[in-house]
């Protein structure tokens, strides 16, 4: 195994995550204007991802925020994880699994409190991936530079070796910014042939 390193992010990527429509059938159910979930929580889902507030602190601002009940908030809370994991992207999933004798493989997810024990119980991430780096667990966010920083650190990797792998731009010009070469996801066929590049030492323009 050479040098060389995949990282990719899951929300989108590894994950297919459509929005399911929950938040605003929760506020036709509360009788809440459009935009009231999102504008009273905002505070609440930054502090989660960046682990600043545990599930349980998370669940008692959701409570208290909207006034709900013990079963409510473990119905809000249901229908939050359902669209976060989403489903697996079967076919880019196989193929990454395919690459352990070829590379080095992490994981970089902009992530929220519990979403590890959720993905790996649904998912196994970890026996994907060498490394998986969480939002939630190292206090910052991408595009943060120093996110892709932590990654590459716990890999034992130069970032210029790295492909990084994300559905969002401004992810990917924040690794392009620290060095690595990086990709926008769009869909799978694009995505494997510039892994395919990657590990064979071409390199394509533009990222």
């Amino acid at each position: 195994m050479d040098s060389r390193c995949v990282i990719l992010d899951i929300g989108g990527v590894l994950e297919l995550t459509p929005e399911t429509g929950w938040v605003g059938r929760w506020e036709q159910r509360l009788g809440l204007p459009t935009g009231a979930v999102h504008e009273r929580l905002g505070e609440v889902w930054q502090a989660g991802s960046i682990g600043a507030a545990s599930q349980a602190e998370v669940q008692d601002q959701v409570a208290e925020r909207l006034h709900l009940d013990a079963v409510d908030v473990e119905a809000f809370m249901a229908d939050l994880w359902a669209e976060y994991l989403g489903t697996p992207n079967k076919e880019l999933i196989t193929h990454v699994r395919g690459l352990r004798s070829r590379c080095r493989l992490g994981i970089l997810s902009n992530s929220f409190v519990g979403a590890r024990e959720r993905e790996v119980a649904a998912y196994h991430f970890d026996e994907l991936v060498e490394q998986i780096v969480y939002s939630h667990e190292i206090g910052v966010c991408k595009p943060d530079p120093r996110a892709f920083e932590v990654t590459c650190a716990r890999l034992g990797v130069r970032p210029e070796d790295c492909l990084f792998v994300d559905d969002v731009a401004a992810n990917v010009e924040a690794a392009q910014a620290v060095g690595m070469r990086a990709h926008l996801f769009e869909e799978n066929a694009g995505t494997i042939a510039r892994i395919a590049d990657h590990l064979n030492g071409e390199v394509s323009f533009p990222d």
